[in-house]
Parts: structure tokens; sequence; C-alpha cells
């Protein structure tokens, strides 16, 4: 700052040499002030000067030098001399730029991340960071946060994949137990049905249906829930069939716990004459092939690259690699013709259903010549359930695939089916079943990686016929957010997914639909521990 007195003394300019040439101009007329007012006045100047250069300073500091003009300078200066400064916008701004400085560029290996927020709050205030170490810190720390929940989630998949594929122990423990008494008790050997019944098992005025499974208890909840549910249980027959293992625990549960007055039958697979390799060599490829038991046995983690996935779609690759999909029981629903050759109209249950309505109207329904009437899974109200298509369960980069097949065609679904048998032995969809699934496994299951539905929906391809969605409620074993009214107004609820009821991991608020139809006091159910939860 500098004084510049006229050699009249009649003015006084005081300039500054920041770009700022007359910052302050006093015109002094001799006649009307004395000199000692103009002492004073000189006086409070120079008081006011040092104050006045502090506000220049800074203001030139912020880049505010850019100003042009005095006025200018004032509307910056003003509010700072009234004290009305309010500084957020700027220091977000800065902050911003920090953050996007900080963005692209590499975390220093040895930086030490705190654990915490309060942590990191305890390090500014005792190391004094600027803002960029801070911003980096930040960034630092979000993510390792982001790596370490993404690990937890697919360790959390994994154990649940693990959980699902697992045998509970007291499922376990109710198959040896009745085993064992089928062993011992002539009771639990008698036949099934009695004698005079055996007629009833082809006789086409009854309602049959058909269910294959190695649960006992998830056996019992299906035959129990559809008997209590009917209006007419008396024109019920279930036909059960199980594998060779299982076969002398089922025949004992339901030879000692009768679901009167519908009739049961159980037959193991080793009982079905028609059942042999040469009529069903693709499926003993399946479950013999070493490299298709390794895919489905085997680690479902080496060799994966969880960085190029996300955890719904690891979820998906898991449930395809459960090893329930190269069990000839499940595949032999595309059998039902040849094991049952004189039924003409059947209902074929999944072992993880509840039946809550009564289900005789189904034998009413007319196909119009189709063979399976199915709900289709495309549309509804639940989109992470009813948007199922072709692309969802197909690898379309194949060209077999591509070829063959339109990615927008409607899915349907397993688990609860009208089969007209008579309709369905006059196609071919057992062989171009078995054809699809040899060219899948010549593929190394690169056209699709999910079971038994994919081959089913190109070998059912033009034969569905598709039926109200109320009859068939699905979801309930993977879709935590099921409606529970919707549940409850369903004929047919079904618990795919991996979180089955009769599991740990299945979901409360779900479980007691299922749990309603076991009987927990059973003395096998008591002893084995299987409670009420």
């Amino acid at each position: 700052m500098q004084l510049h007195f006229s050699p009249s003394m009649r003015s006084i300019t005081i300039s500054s040499s920041n770009g700022f040439s007359a910052l302050m101009k006093i015109k002094v007329a001799a006649r009307h002030i004395s000199y000692r007012t103009l002492f004073h006045t000189i006086l409070i100047l120079a008081f006011l000067l040092p104050f006045v250069f502090i506000l220049t300073a800074l203001v030139t500091l912020e880049g505010v030098n850019k100003c042009s003009s005095f006025d200018c300078l004032g509307r910056r200066l003003g509010p700072r001399l009234l004290g009305r400064v309010d500084d957020s916008g700027r220091l977000v701004r800065d902050f911003y730029k920090i953050l996007n400085e900080v963005k692209t560029g590499e975390i220093p290996p040895d930086l030490n991340l705190p654990d915490s927020f309060d942590q990191l709050v305890a390090d500014m205030k005792n190391n004094q960071y600027d803002a960029n170490t801070f911003a980096l810190m930040l960034r630092g720390m979000m993510e390792k946060f982001e790596r370490e929940i993404r690990e937890s989630k697919f360790a959390e998949l994994m154990n649940k994949h693990f959980a699902a594929s697992s045998i509970p122990k007291g499922i376990h423990c109710l198959s040896l137990r009745l085993t064992d008494e089928y062993s011992s008790n002539a009771h639990a050997r008698k036949q099934l049905p009695p004698p005079e019944l055996l007629p009833l098992l082809s006789d086409n005025s009854y309602h049959h249906f058909i269910l294959s499974t190695d649960n006992i208890l998830a056996a019992s909840v299906v035959v129990t829930s559809t008997v209590q549910s009917s209006l007419n249980p008396e024109k019920i027959v279930f036909h059960v069939i199980t594998d060779k293992k299982t076969y002398a625990g089922m025949h004992s549960w339901f030879a000692l716990n009768p679901a009167n007055p519908a009739i049961v039958e159980v037959k193991g697979v080793h009982q079905f004459d028609w059942l042999t390799r040469e009529n069903v060599p693709v499926l003993e490829a399946v479950e013999n092939q070493n490299g298709i038991r390794n895919y489905y046995h085997g680690n479902h983690v080496a060799g994966a690259n969880l960085s190029d996935t996300n955890p719904r779609k690891f979820a998906s690759k898991l449930q395809a690699r459960s090893p329930k999909y190269i069990s000839l029981l499940n595949h032999l629903r595309i059998y039902i013709p040849e094991l049952f050759p004189n039924l003409e109209k059947v209902v074929f249950l999944d072992d993880d259903v509840v039946i809550q309505r009564d289900l005789s109207p189904l034998w009413e329904i007319d196909l119009q010549g189709k063979v399976n009437g199915a709900v289709e899974t495309c549309r509804g109200d639940d989109e992470w359930v009813m948007s199922k298509r072709f692309r969802n369960y197909f690898n379309f980069s194949h060209p077999l695939i591509a070829k063959n097949l339109d990615p927008d065609e409607c899915a349907w679904a397993y688990g609860m089916n009208i089969f007209d048998l008579r309709a369905w032995r006059k196609t071919n969809i057992r062989e171009t079943y078995h054809s699809w699934l040899r060219e899948n496994l010549k593929s190394n299951l690169t056209m699709w990686k999910l079971g038994t539905l994919p081959p089913a929906l190109i070998a059912f391809k033009g034969h569905v016929h598709p039926i109200d969605p109320s009859w068939h409620m699905l979801g309930l074993g993977y879709q935590n957010n099921t409606n529970v009214e919707h549940v409850k107004k369903a004929a047919v609820i079904h618990y795919n997914g991996q979180s089955k009821p009769w599991l740990q991991i299945g979901f409360e608020h779900l479980r007691p639909f299922w749990t309603k139809y076991v009987n927990y006091s059973n003395d096998f159910v008591r002893t084995c521990h299987i409670l009420e939860s």
C-alpha cells in the first residue's frame, strides 16, 4: 500500500501494487478542512490499511484476483467485513475436486487403512492428514469393505449350497430307523396296497398322482396335504417311486402310517422291468461319466473366477450344479407313459410341494390335445420368479441352440403337471429328450447347465397347454419376499430353490405352510429329533 500526496495537498491517493491502481482517492479542500483534521484522518487510515491489505491478500489467494473492478472487489470483501461468509459451497466443490483426483490414482501399497470410522477420525487428528491423504484413506477403506462384503457373500452362497445339497441328520436318521423297522417288523413289510385294492392302481376313474423322491419326510407331507385338502380323498391313488436304498424305509413309513382313505403304492426303480440300460442309455452316461460326476460332485469353487461374476449369477451356477440333477429319480418323469402303461391321465408332483386345495378339477381341464398342462413362468406379479424365458436356461451363443430355439419363448414349470398319457404316447417326446441330452454331453454341458427342465422345455415344445397360475405358486425356496397372502390362496405351493422347508436355511415365515402337515407325534419323528420350529 502507498500514499501519494498531491503537491498542492489538495488530494491523497491510496494505491496498491497488486493490480488495483487506485483503491481510494481523497480530495481535500483547503478552505474546509484543517491540517489537524487531515492528521487524524491519516491516523485512522493507517489503522485500517493493514486490515484492508490482509483481506485483499486472502481474496487474491482464493483466485478472486480475476476481478477487474473495485465494484467486484467490494462484492467480495463486503460480506467478509460484515462477518456473513458461507464457505460450505466452496469447501464441497474443493472436496469433489480432490475426490475426482484420487478416484483414478493408485492407492499406495504401504498405506495403513483404518478398520473403522472412529479409527479414521483418530488417525486424522493424530497425523494431521491433508485433504488428499484423507480422500485416499476413504477410498481405500471403501474398496476394502466392498471386497470383504463380496467375499462374505460368496462364502455365504457356498455354505448355503452345501447345506442344500446335504441330508439333515434327522431325515437321515428317519430313513435308517424305518429301514431297520422294515427288516424287523412284519407290519412294516405288508403289501401296499392290500391285494384286494391292486386293480385300483390302473383304474382311470380314480385320480392318480405320481411322486418320485428319496425323501421320506417330504413324501409324507405331499401325500398328507393332498389327502387332507381333497373333497374326495377316497378317489386318490398315489404312486410313490423311490430308489433302491430308500425303498425299505419309504415302504415302512406308508405301511405304518396309511393315508386312508387314499391308496398309496410304493415302488423302487429296481422294481420297474422297463428301466434297463437299453432304455435309458443317456441317463446311464450322465450318472457314470467321470467328467459329469466331477462337475456336480466336485469342488464348485476351484478354477472359478469370482471377480468376473456377481453373487446372483454365482448362486444360479451353484444351484445348477446340485447333484440331484444327475439322479435317475429326477429324470424319471420323462418315462411316465412307459412306467404306467395302463394310465391315461396323471398329475405329477415334486417332493417339495404342499397341496392346499382340492386338485380333482385338474382332471376336468381340457388340454386341447396337448400333453403337458403346466403354469407358464414368463408372466406374473412376481418379476423375480415369474420372468423365465428360454434365454434364462440356454446358452444362445451355441449354434445348435441359436438355430433351433427362440430366446423369448415362454418357459413353464415342473413340480405340478397334468400329463395326458394317451396324447404323450403318440409323440416322440422321450426320443427328443434323449437326443438333446446326448448333444449337451457332447458339448461338455455348454448348451445348458440346469438339470432336467431345459431338455424338457425342448422335448415338450408344442405340447404344453398353459393352466391358471393360481394352481401352482413357485419360488418359496429362493424368494424371501414371497407374498404370504398369495401363498394362502394358491392350490399348490412349491419350495423350488435351495431353501427347502426341512432345512435350517428354509425361510422361517414360509416354513409353517409345510410343517403343519408333519406328524410330530410320530414315534420315529420324535426319536430322530425332527422338531417343529
